[in-house]
């Protein structure tokens, strides 16, 4: 039976991602067009408060032109802090 992914991953995936896109100098807005997905989308995945799909994990990660394990990774080293 599926459960709920928890709260930390998704904290830690909201600073993974705020990190990645500060680094890079992009607004939460370009990351929302670089991403295909919306600045509220982004604002909530930043705040861990999204459940984010697979899917757009992706878009996440390439839109800061990152490779998915690269991405997950960082994700990891996040919610070990």
């Amino acid at each position: 039976m599926p459960t709920s992914p928890s709260p930390d991953v998704l904290v830690a995936l909201g600073h993974a991602v705020r990190s990645l896109r500060l680094e890079r100098g992009f607004s939460q807005e370009r990351l929302a067009e670089l991403s295909s997905l919306s600045a509220r989308y982004i604002s909530d995945v930043e705040r861990g408060t999204r459940n984010v799909g697979m899917v757009n994990v992706d878009r996440l990660a390439r839109a800061l032109s990152v490779d998915l394990p690269t991405f997950m990774a960082g994700v990891e080293a996040e919610r070990r802090r």
